[in-house]
């Protein structure tokens, strides 16, 4: 079956057995049986007591309950209740932890609109968007937030915003024609809406092609529920060290209590002398200590903007190795902002604007006249680019709204994507003139004439050339490309689509989302540091990979490849090439997770950051998932495990230094405590293997682990970082606490 985009409306209607005079009451209730609610599934989570019962499964707490069993049995009360408290106090403390619950399903749920205008029985009525079927006829407007995937029947300038689930913050242009060609990335398919995304402009008539689960959100929230988070490396680490202890202790504990036996010492005894060795052998307050210094690790981040949800993100940071990291908001301020134009025969920087030349003046006129953004209480309304034209009047001490009461619209022709023009009519020095804006190839083949500082004359060939490879520079340089041209009216002419030709042509102007000023810095600190960084982006190659190279992600051997160029890689081919690819653009939230698992399999701790509902899967399959904080969707934060209050890429390699320290730290204190241990350990061990008696009960040694012990491991945890950290590679995640040194 051909997919819903490459259908004809026609083809889709008859697929769906539906009309555009919608579904009948008895229709839509027979296919919210067959196809169920409009709603996103939970996953079954975990009780809170099973989560409470999981805390005892470590090998260590085993043998501290059969060490207080067998204190209860030889009546030594105080040992069996300091024990028990510990044990339980450790469990409290992990289940707390665990119960900072996974809101990802219940923040996707949220995103759906309570409800939407659909054709029931011919008429156009309100319904709750949970009883939207496959078949229904959709009403969408501006403002509206689309309940569910469908193929664009009637299409009357809809644009529609798909950041959060595609990743691109632009505005997309719907179109209602089939798409012929074969497999077409999610953001290229203009001929489809998708749920959740929002509705910025115009309106259109949609036949729902999917719900609920079935629904390009339902896949995300499914792949949601399939990801299981791994273990940090310090957890591995960690539970490594209690095995092998466990396996020592035991052996010991055997050891001295067979010894205790051969000297026909009493059974009670001899036990107690086994309970003493393990309780001194196993080092109580270590889980707490972990979690203290990872918690003060948090405190310190959330001073440098780092918000760590899951302490034990802090201890990954130090190992991470790979950072794959969105682009807009995070390596670039995430708003377009006017580069450089060309008028005149020249290219020009924004301060040129400023010159007496007519033509530079002609153009501010149409990018100011035939843009319908506007500012509202200082903020923006309308589209990203159009907002960028009116930016750049602002920074020229242009007031928008005095040039536009001098010369008012008197007639518009709207943009719409199928053309690919907008144009108004105003009168320019007394002159009635239609300014237009577009695309440099719909516009140019339009224009007759060019504007110079000598005044308009006819176009030449060599002109067409030379504004042709002044657009393939701008394009090539990642910067969209605006063309700007106005055509000289008749007194009382009304303006139609066939007034849109024999144009002057003014100039062109270019933009861009710039990188942040810090991220290059930010990207030298990483490469420094040994980590990779990738740039995974749902914009286009040209525009990722000019991005990438100007902040020194993409470097002279990378690569950049496309979601669909991935789908066509093998793993094994993904794997030859993974080292070089620098750069993912266009690409899905599958590819995503593709992307990072591909990493982790060879053995690398991965970064992933986000913010949109695209992101999630991927934060969540990734070692430390990264949300946004300004602009991230609840969503990507509730999938993270850290969030970035300012957004900012640079914020991340700060917090990979502190995750550094953390984890020296750590390993600092798990030293201490162990060499406290072994005191306990040699004490029990030669006065059992010379028949002494015991020379600590239980309860004493636990005194002693628990505060004497502890309390100058904190303040080892507390140790500020030494210079250089971050001049070092990434520890090896495989690497286990006890090396040969400790």
């Amino acid at each position: 079956m051909k997919e819903w985009y490459q259908l004809e409306g026609k083809e889709a209607l008859d697929q769906l057995q539906a009309s555009m005079k919608g579904l009948s009451s008895g229709q839509a209730d027979e296919r919210e049986t067959q196809y169920g609610k409009n709603v996103l599934k939970e996953s079954k989570k975990k009780s809170t007591l099973q989560v409470f019962l999981e805390q005892f499964k470590d090998l260590l707490v085993i043998i501290l309950i059969v060490a207080a069993v067998i204190s209860m049995i030889s009546g030594n009360v105080e040992s069996t209740v300091v024990i028990f408290a510990v044990i339980i106090l450790n469990a409290i403390l992990g289940t707390v932890q665990h119960e900072k619950a996974e809101k990802s399903l219940d923040s996707l749920k949220a995103l759906s609109s309570p409800v939407a205008r659909v054709m029931r029985d011919g008429r156009k009525v309100e319904i709750d968007s949970r009883h939207v079927v496959p078949g229904d006829i959709l009403l969408l407007e501006a403002g509206d937030l689309v309940v569910a995937d469908g193929r664009i029947l009637e299409n009357y300038s809809l644009q529609v915003n798909e950041s959060s689930l595609t990743g691109e913050s632009t505005n997309v242009e719907k179109q209602s024609g089939a798409i012929r060609q074969g497999q077409t990335a999610l953001a290229d398919q203009v001929n489809m809406v998708f749920s959740s995304s929002l509705v910025t402009g115009g309106r259109a008539v949609i036949l729902v092609t999917a719900t609920g689960m079935a629904t390009e959100i339902g896949k995300i929230a499914s792949l949601m529920n399939e990801t299981k988070e791994k273990k940090t490396p310090l957890q591995v680490s960690l539970d490594q060290f209690s095995s092998r202890l466990a396996i020592v202790i035991m052996a010991i504990s055997g050891l001295v209590f067979a010894l205790s036996l051969y000297r026909k010492m009493p059974i009670l005894d001899s036990l107690m002398f086994a309970v003493a060795l393990a309780v001194a052998a196993i080092p109580e307050a270590l889980s707490s200590i972990v979690t203290i210094v990872q918690a003060m690790g948090t405190q310190k981040m959330a001073k440098e903007h780092a918000i760590i949800k899951d302490l034990k993100a802090v201890e990954s940071l130090g190992c991470v190795s790979v950072i794959c990291s969105d682009k807009t908001g995070t390596l670039t301020q995430n708003k377009m902002t006017v580069q450089k134009a060309y008028f005149d025969g020249h290219t020009a920087g924004v301060n040129e604007f400023k010159s007496r030349n007519p033509v530079a003046q002609y153009l501010l006129y149409a990018a100011v006249l035939a843009n319908d953004a506007v500012f509202t209480d200082g903020k923006m309304i309308g589209d990203p680019t159009e907002f960028a034209l009116l930016e750049l009047a602002h920074k020229l001490g242009i007031d928008e709204g005095v040039m536009r009461k001098e010369m008012p619209r008197l007639g518009e022709i709207p943009f719409d994507s199928d053309r690919k023009l907008m144009s108004t009519k105003h009168k320019i020095y007394g002159k009635p003139t239609l300014l237009t804006k577009g695309a440099v190839d719909v516009l140019l083949p339009r224009a007759t004439h060019i504007m110079t500082t000598a005044g308009e004359r006819p176009m030449l060939e060599s002109d067409r050339q030379k504004i042709l490879a002044q657009n393939l520079e701008f394009s090539q340089n990642g910067l969209r490309v605006l063309a700007f041209a106005f055509r000289s009216l008749g007194e009382n002419e009304n303006i139609s689509l066939a007034s849109e030709d024999g144009y002057t042509f003014i100039g062109l102007i270019s933009m861009m989302d710039p990188p942040r000023i810090e991220s290059r810095n930010a990207v030298a600190s990483a490469v420094r540091a040994g980590i990779k960084p990738i740039m995974i982006t749902g914009d286009h190659k040209i525009t990722a990979s000019a991005i990438a190279g100007k902040i020194g992600i993409l470097q002279a051997d990378d690569m950049a490849v496309t979601g669909p160029e991935l789908d066509a890689m093998g793993d094994r081919e993904l794997n030859e090439k993974l080292e070089k690819i620098s750069v993912y653009a266009r690409v899905s939230p599958e590819h995503k997770i593709r992307i990072v698992k591909a990493w982790q399999d060879r053995g690398h701790i991965v970064a992933m950051t986000g913010d949109g509902v695209n992101d999630a899967p991927a934060l969540k399959k990734a070692d430390i998932g990264v949300a946004m904080g300004i602009t991230g969707t609840e969503v990507s934060k509730d999938a993270a495990s850290m969030i970035l209050a300012d957004d900012n890429f640079a914020t991340i390699i700060q917090a990979v230094a502190n995750g550094r320290n953390v984890y020296r730290n750590i390993k600092n204190a798990i030293q201490f405590l162990l060499s406290g241990n072994m005191a306990g350990i040699l004490s029990v061990l030669y006065t059992s293997l010379l028949a002494l008696p015991v020379p600590f009960a239980p309860v004493h040694l636990l005194f002693i682990n628990l505060l004497t012990d502890s309390l100058p491991a904190i303040a080892i945890g507390m140790e500020a970082p030494e210079d250089g950290l971050l001049e070092q590679p990434p520890r090896d995640p495989k690497e286990g606490i006890l090396r040969k040194s400790l």
